[in-house]
Protein backbone atom coordinates (compact mmCIF):
# COMPACT_ATOMS: atom_id res chain seq x y z
CA UNK A 1 0.00 0.00 0.00
CA UNK A 2 1.14 3.77 -0.57
CA UNK A 3 2.90 4.91 2.37
CA UNK A 4 2.04 8.21 4.10
CA UNK A 5 -0.81 10.65 3.56
CA UNK A 6 0.62 13.42 0.54
CA UNK A 7 0.45 17.30 1.15
CA UNK A 8 -2.80 18.61 -0.48
CA UNK A 9 -2.22 21.49 -2.32
CA UNK A 10 -4.05 24.92 -1.60
CA UNK A 11 -7.69 25.08 -2.74
CA UNK A 12 -11.23 24.26 -2.09
CA UNK A 13 -11.25 20.21 -1.94
CA UNK A 14 -7.86 20.40 -1.86
CA UNK A 15 -6.84 18.50 -4.49
CA UNK A 16 -3.71 16.74 -4.32
CA UNK A 17 -0.40 17.48 -5.80
CA UNK A 18 0.89 14.30 -8.17
CA UNK A 19 3.71 11.86 -7.63
CA UNK A 20 6.82 14.19 -9.43
CA UNK A 21 8.15 10.78 -11.53
CA UNK A 22 5.12 8.08 -12.81
CA UNK A 23 5.40 4.56 -11.59
CA UNK A 24 7.31 3.79 -14.77
CA UNK A 25 9.45 5.88 -16.78
CA UNK A 26 9.91 3.01 -19.62
CA UNK A 27 8.72 4.58 -22.66
CA UNK A 28 6.88 1.82 -25.07
CA UNK A 29 8.56 1.17 -28.16
CA UNK A 30 7.87 3.28 -31.47
CA UNK A 31 5.20 2.08 -33.32
CA UNK A 32 6.36 -0.15 -36.85
CA UNK A 33 4.91 2.22 -39.33
CA UNK A 34 5.24 -0.62 -42.10
CA UNK A 35 4.78 -0.74 -45.89
CA UNK A 36 1.37 0.48 -45.43
CA UNK A 37 2.90 4.37 -44.38
CA UNK A 38 4.60 4.63 -47.49
CA UNK A 39 7.21 1.40 -47.67
CA UNK A 40 10.94 3.24 -48.52
CA UNK A 41 9.78 6.34 -49.90
CA UNK A 42 10.69 9.40 -48.47
CA UNK A 43 6.94 10.23 -47.29
CA UNK A 44 6.99 6.82 -45.34
CA UNK A 45 10.41 7.10 -43.77
CA UNK A 46 9.49 10.60 -41.99
CA UNK A 47 6.32 8.96 -40.80
CA UNK A 48 8.15 6.79 -38.84
CA UNK A 49 10.49 8.74 -37.88
CA UNK A 50 7.83 11.09 -36.37
CA UNK A 51 6.28 7.98 -34.90
CA UNK A 52 9.14 7.04 -33.15
CA UNK A 53 9.92 11.06 -31.66
CA UNK A 54 6.03 10.74 -30.54
CA UNK A 55 6.58 7.17 -28.53
CA UNK A 56 10.44 8.02 -27.45
CA UNK A 57 10.38 11.94 -26.57
CA UNK A 58 6.90 12.98 -25.86
CA UNK A 59 5.66 9.74 -24.47
CA UNK A 60 2.05 9.65 -26.12
CA UNK A 61 0.02 6.87 -24.70
CA UNK A 62 0.00 3.75 -26.32
CA UNK A 63 -4.09 3.89 -27.76
CA UNK A 64 -2.76 8.13 -28.53
CA UNK A 65 0.16 6.44 -31.10
CA UNK A 66 -2.18 3.46 -32.65
CA UNK A 67 -5.01 6.46 -33.46
CA UNK A 68 -2.31 8.81 -35.10
CA UNK A 69 -0.40 5.70 -36.81
CA UNK A 70 -4.33 5.01 -38.15
CA UNK A 71 -4.32 8.76 -39.35
CA UNK A 72 -1.06 8.87 -40.98
CA UNK A 73 -1.65 5.58 -42.70
CA UNK A 74 -4.28 6.94 -44.76
CA UNK A 75 -2.40 9.92 -45.41
CA UNK A 76 0.23 8.94 -47.12
CA UNK A 77 -1.91 6.28 -49.02
CA UNK A 78 -3.72 9.73 -50.29
CA UNK A 79 -0.87 11.42 -50.53
CA UNK A 80 0.84 8.65 -52.50
CA UNK A 81 -2.07 8.55 -54.42
CA UNK A 82 -1.52 11.56 -55.76
CA UNK A 83 1.74 11.39 -56.65
CA UNK A 84 3.60 12.92 -53.72
CA UNK A 85 6.73 10.38 -52.61
CA UNK A 86 8.55 13.19 -50.85
CA UNK A 87 6.92 14.69 -48.10
CA UNK A 88 8.86 17.65 -48.87
CA UNK A 89 6.42 17.86 -52.81
CA UNK A 90 3.36 17.80 -50.41
CA UNK A 91 1.71 21.53 -50.91
CA UNK A 92 -0.75 23.03 -49.36
CA UNK A 93 -3.70 22.17 -51.64
CA UNK A 94 -2.83 18.42 -51.27
CA UNK A 95 -3.61 18.85 -47.39
CA UNK A 96 -7.32 20.32 -47.76
CA UNK A 97 -7.43 17.73 -51.04
CA UNK A 98 -6.71 15.07 -48.13
CA UNK A 99 -9.02 17.37 -45.89
CA UNK A 100 -11.81 16.70 -48.31
CA UNK A 101 -11.52 12.84 -49.29
CA UNK A 102 -11.71 12.76 -45.16
CA UNK A 103 -15.30 14.62 -45.02
CA UNK A 104 -16.63 13.11 -48.17
CA UNK A 105 -15.46 9.54 -47.55
CA UNK A 106 -14.35 6.99 -50.29
CA UNK A 107 -14.61 3.52 -51.46
CA UNK A 108 -13.15 2.25 -48.24
CA UNK A 109 -13.97 4.54 -45.76
CA UNK A 110 -17.36 6.32 -44.87
CA UNK A 111 -17.11 10.18 -44.48
CA UNK A 112 -15.44 11.53 -41.20
CA UNK A 113 -17.95 13.90 -39.04
CA UNK A 114 -16.05 17.33 -38.40
CA UNK A 115 -14.39 15.91 -34.63
CA UNK A 116 -13.05 12.81 -36.44
CA UNK A 117 -11.56 14.89 -39.34
CA UNK A 118 -10.26 17.61 -37.13
CA UNK A 119 -8.34 14.68 -34.94
CA UNK A 120 -6.87 13.39 -38.12
CA UNK A 121 -5.49 16.51 -39.31
CA UNK A 122 -3.90 17.50 -36.17
CA UNK A 123 -1.67 14.41 -36.64
CA UNK A 124 -0.58 15.67 -40.17
CA UNK A 125 -0.05 19.28 -39.26
CA UNK A 126 2.33 17.57 -36.53
CA UNK A 127 3.94 15.55 -38.92
CA UNK A 128 4.79 18.21 -41.01
CA UNK A 129 5.52 20.47 -38.21
CA UNK A 130 8.03 17.81 -36.73
CA UNK A 131 9.54 17.73 -40.76
CA UNK A 132 10.38 21.48 -41.18
CA UNK A 133 11.81 21.39 -38.08
CA UNK A 134 14.00 18.87 -38.57
CA UNK A 135 15.19 19.85 -41.78
CA UNK A 136 12.94 16.91 -43.77
CA UNK A 137 11.48 19.54 -45.89
CA UNK A 138 11.42 22.96 -46.71
CA UNK A 139 8.06 24.06 -45.94
CA UNK A 140 5.21 23.56 -43.88
CA UNK A 141 2.08 22.96 -46.26
CA UNK A 142 -0.45 21.84 -43.06
CA UNK A 143 0.23 25.45 -41.35
CA UNK A 144 -2.60 27.06 -42.92
CA UNK A 145 -5.15 24.53 -43.17
CA UNK A 146 -7.32 24.66 -40.39
CA UNK A 147 -9.64 21.98 -38.80
CA UNK A 148 -13.31 21.70 -39.65
CA UNK A 149 -15.10 23.19 -36.51
CA UNK A 150 -17.23 20.24 -34.92
CA UNK A 151 -20.19 20.86 -33.31
CA UNK A 152 -20.43 21.54 -29.42
CA UNK A 153 -21.28 18.62 -27.40
CA UNK A 154 -21.99 18.92 -23.47
CA UNK A 155 -20.95 15.63 -21.15
CA UNK A 156 -23.09 13.06 -21.00
CA UNK A 157 -23.86 12.94 -16.71
CA UNK A 158 -26.54 10.75 -14.73
CA UNK A 159 -28.46 11.85 -11.68
CA UNK A 160 -27.31 10.87 -8.87
CA UNK A 161 -30.27 9.10 -8.18
CA UNK A 162 -29.30 7.00 -11.63
CA UNK A 163 -25.22 6.43 -9.97
CA UNK A 164 -26.86 4.42 -7.05
CA UNK A 165 -28.92 2.47 -9.18
CA UNK A 166 -26.10 1.81 -11.30
CA UNK A 167 -23.98 0.60 -8.61
CA UNK A 168 -26.75 -1.30 -6.69
CA UNK A 169 -26.99 -3.44 -9.67
CA UNK A 170 -23.03 -3.44 -10.15
CA UNK A 171 -23.41 -6.94 -7.85
CA UNK A 172 -26.20 -8.85 -8.18
CA UNK A 173 -26.90 -11.05 -4.34
CA UNK A 174 -25.79 -13.95 -4.42
CA UNK A 175 -25.13 -16.65 -2.15
CA UNK A 176 -21.37 -17.56 -0.54
CA UNK A 177 -19.67 -20.05 -2.30
CA UNK A 178 -21.47 -18.86 -5.65
CA UNK A 179 -18.58 -17.96 -8.51
CA UNK A 180 -20.01 -15.30 -9.17
CA UNK A 181 -19.90 -14.05 -5.97
CA UNK A 182 -15.98 -12.62 -6.66
CA UNK A 183 -16.83 -10.97 -9.69
CA UNK A 184 -19.80 -9.09 -8.42
CA UNK A 185 -17.36 -7.66 -5.47
CA UNK A 186 -15.18 -6.71 -8.35
CA UNK A 187 -17.21 -5.31 -10.41
CA UNK A 188 -19.27 -3.01 -7.20
CA UNK A 189 -15.61 -2.20 -6.65
CA UNK A 190 -14.83 -0.50 -10.24
CA UNK A 191 -17.55 1.28 -10.54
CA UNK A 192 -17.68 2.81 -7.29
CA UNK A 193 -13.95 3.69 -7.13
CA UNK A 194 -14.33 5.21 -11.16
CA UNK A 195 -17.38 7.40 -9.69
CA UNK A 196 -15.54 8.18 -5.91
CA UNK A 197 -12.49 9.03 -8.17
CA UNK A 198 -13.09 10.58 -11.82
CA UNK A 199 -10.62 8.01 -12.95
CA UNK A 200 -10.62 6.92 -16.88
CA UNK A 201 -11.78 3.20 -17.35
CA UNK A 202 -8.42 2.88 -18.74
CA UNK A 203 -6.66 4.44 -15.70
CA UNK A 204 -8.75 2.46 -13.20
CA UNK A 205 -7.34 -1.10 -15.02
CA UNK A 206 -4.48 0.09 -15.19
CA UNK A 207 -3.82 0.66 -11.26
CA UNK A 208 -2.14 -2.15 -9.12
CA UNK A 209 -2.69 -3.06 -5.61
CA UNK A 210 0.28 -0.71 -4.38
CA UNK A 211 -1.76 2.23 -6.07
CA UNK A 212 -4.06 2.11 -3.37
CA UNK A 213 -3.95 3.80 0.23
CA UNK A 214 -6.90 3.07 2.02
CA UNK A 215 -6.19 4.07 5.68
CA UNK A 216 -6.00 7.74 4.27
CA UNK A 217 -8.82 7.18 1.37
CA UNK A 218 -5.40 8.11 -1.36
CA UNK A 219 -5.13 6.76 -4.73
CA UNK A 220 -2.29 6.96 -7.30
CA UNK A 221 -3.47 7.73 -10.74
CA UNK A 222 -1.28 7.45 -14.14
CA UNK A 223 -2.96 9.60 -16.66
CA UNK A 224 -2.33 10.23 -20.06
CA UNK A 225 1.21 10.88 -21.15
CA UNK A 226 2.41 8.64 -17.89
CA UNK A 227 1.67 11.79 -15.71
CA UNK A 228 0.73 10.85 -12.09
CA UNK A 229 -2.01 12.50 -9.90
CA UNK A 230 -2.98 12.01 -6.80
CA UNK A 231 -7.24 11.34 -6.08
CA UNK A 232 -9.02 11.62 -2.89
CA UNK A 233 -12.03 8.62 -2.54
CA UNK A 234 -14.29 8.22 -0.06
CA UNK A 235 -15.83 5.67 2.20
CA UNK A 236 -18.47 3.75 0.01
CA UNK A 237 -15.16 3.32 -2.35
CA UNK A 238 -13.22 2.37 0.21
CA UNK A 239 -15.46 -0.02 1.92
CA UNK A 240 -16.22 -1.58 -1.74
CA UNK A 241 -12.28 -1.88 -2.89
CA UNK A 242 -11.77 -3.40 0.34
CA UNK A 243 -14.06 -5.78 0.48
CA UNK A 244 -13.16 -7.15 -2.71
CA UNK A 245 -9.38 -6.89 -1.87
CA UNK A 246 -10.40 -9.35 1.20
CA UNK A 247 -12.86 -11.91 -0.04
CA UNK A 248 -12.49 -11.69 -3.76
CA UNK A 249 -9.35 -11.13 -5.41
CA UNK A 250 -7.64 -13.61 -3.77
CA UNK A 251 -10.20 -16.26 -5.54
CA UNK A 252 -9.38 -14.39 -8.89
CA UNK A 253 -5.46 -14.45 -8.28
CA UNK A 254 -5.65 -18.38 -7.59
CA UNK A 255 -6.71 -18.84 -11.21
CA UNK A 256 -3.54 -16.76 -13.48
CA UNK A 257 -0.01 -16.43 -12.07
CA UNK A 258 -0.26 -13.87 -9.63
CA UNK A 259 0.71 -10.12 -10.47
CA UNK A 260 -0.24 -6.56 -9.06
CA UNK A 261 -3.04 -5.85 -10.83
CA UNK A 262 -5.55 -4.26 -8.50
CA UNK A 263 -8.53 -5.46 -10.76
CA UNK A 264 -8.26 -9.05 -12.22
CA UNK A 265 -10.53 -11.15 -15.09
CA UNK A 266 -11.60 -14.69 -13.73
CA UNK A 267 -8.42 -15.98 -15.68
CA UNK A 268 -6.30 -14.09 -12.64
CA UNK A 269 -4.67 -11.23 -15.43
CA UNK A 270 -5.30 -8.11 -15.97
CA UNK A 271 -8.84 -6.51 -16.08
CA UNK A 272 -8.62 -5.02 -19.30
CA UNK A 273 -10.25 -1.63 -20.49
CA UNK A 274 -13.40 -3.80 -22.73
CA UNK A 275 -13.96 -6.40 -19.76
CA UNK A 276 -14.67 -3.48 -17.61
CA UNK A 277 -16.71 -1.49 -20.13
CA UNK A 278 -18.37 -4.56 -20.39
CA UNK A 279 -19.22 -4.61 -16.32
CA UNK A 280 -20.37 -1.37 -17.09
CA UNK A 281 -22.76 -2.12 -19.73
CA UNK A 282 -24.08 -5.18 -18.06
CA UNK A 283 -24.72 -3.18 -15.14
CA UNK A 284 -26.17 -0.32 -17.05
CA UNK A 285 -28.68 -2.58 -18.56
CA UNK A 286 -29.61 -4.55 -15.12
CA UNK A 287 -30.66 -0.65 -13.70
CA UNK A 288 -32.09 -0.24 -17.31
CA UNK A 289 -30.57 2.73 -18.09
CA UNK A 290 -29.54 4.02 -21.86
CA UNK A 291 -27.13 6.12 -23.16
CA UNK A 292 -24.15 4.82 -20.67
CA UNK A 293 -20.82 5.30 -22.29
CA UNK A 294 -17.23 4.28 -20.75
CA UNK A 295 -16.71 8.31 -19.20
CA UNK A 296 -20.18 7.98 -17.71
CA UNK A 297 -19.44 8.16 -14.44
CA UNK A 298 -16.19 10.30 -14.78
CA UNK A 299 -18.80 12.97 -16.22
CA UNK A 300 -20.82 12.43 -13.21
CA UNK A 301 -18.36 12.64 -10.73
CA UNK A 302 -17.12 16.75 -12.42
CA UNK A 303 -20.60 17.59 -12.82
CA UNK A 304 -21.70 16.14 -9.23
CA UNK A 305 -18.58 17.99 -7.57
CA UNK A 306 -19.40 21.20 -9.34
CA UNK A 307 -23.25 21.10 -8.60
CA UNK A 308 -21.71 20.46 -5.13
CA UNK A 309 -19.82 24.28 -5.00
CA UNK A 310 -16.41 22.60 -5.93
CA UNK A 311 -13.82 25.31 -7.20
CA UNK A 312 -13.55 23.75 -11.44
CA UNK A 313 -9.58 24.41 -10.48
CA UNK A 314 -9.62 21.40 -8.43
CA UNK A 315 -12.19 19.27 -10.16
CA UNK A 316 -9.15 19.93 -13.28
CA UNK A 317 -6.96 18.67 -10.84
CA UNK A 318 -8.95 15.65 -9.95
CA UNK A 319 -9.43 14.88 -13.32
CA UNK A 320 -5.91 14.94 -14.39
CA UNK A 321 -7.06 18.06 -17.42
CA UNK A 322 -3.95 19.41 -18.26
CA UNK A 323 -6.02 22.94 -19.38
CA UNK A 324 -8.98 24.70 -16.61
CA UNK A 325 -10.80 24.95 -20.23
CA UNK A 326 -11.01 21.32 -20.59
CA UNK A 327 -12.94 21.62 -17.18
CA UNK A 328 -15.11 24.42 -18.01
CA UNK A 329 -17.23 22.48 -19.88
CA UNK A 330 -18.73 20.70 -17.25
CA UNK A 331 -19.90 24.67 -16.32
CA UNK A 332 -21.90 24.93 -19.12
CA UNK A 333 -24.07 21.54 -17.81
CA UNK A 334 -24.76 22.78 -14.88
CA UNK A 335 -25.79 26.56 -16.00
CA UNK A 336 -28.30 24.23 -18.64
CA UNK A 337 -29.66 22.66 -15.84
CA UNK A 338 -29.94 25.85 -13.93
CA UNK A 339 -31.48 27.26 -16.69
CA UNK A 340 -33.85 24.26 -16.91
CA UNK A 341 -35.10 24.69 -13.39
CA UNK A 342 -35.79 28.43 -13.64
CA UNK A 343 -37.64 27.79 -16.83
CA UNK A 344 -39.78 24.99 -14.79
CA UNK A 345 -40.28 26.47 -11.40
CA UNK A 346 -40.40 30.49 -11.56
CA UNK A 347 -44.20 31.56 -11.83
CA UNK A 348 -42.93 34.61 -14.27
CA UNK A 349 -40.44 32.37 -16.31
CA UNK A 350 -42.59 32.33 -19.24
CA UNK A 351 -45.92 34.20 -20.72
Amino acid sequence: MMGGSPEPTAGRGAALSPSPTPRSATRPPAPDAGPALGGASALGSAVRTYLGHLAVERGLAANTLSSYRRDLRRYAQIQDGRGRADIGDITEDDVRAYLVTLREGDDDHPPLSAGSAARALVAVRGLHRFALREGLAARDPAGDVKPPTPPRRLPKAISLDEVERLLAAASAPSAPGDPGAARGLRDRALLELLYGSGARISEAVGLDVDDLDLADGFVRVAGKGGKARIVPIGDYAREAVDAYLVRARPELAAAGRGGPALFLNARGGRLSRQGAWMVLRAAADRAQLSEVSPHTLRHSFATHLLDGGADVRVVQELLGHASVTTTQVYTLVTVQLLREVYATSHPRART
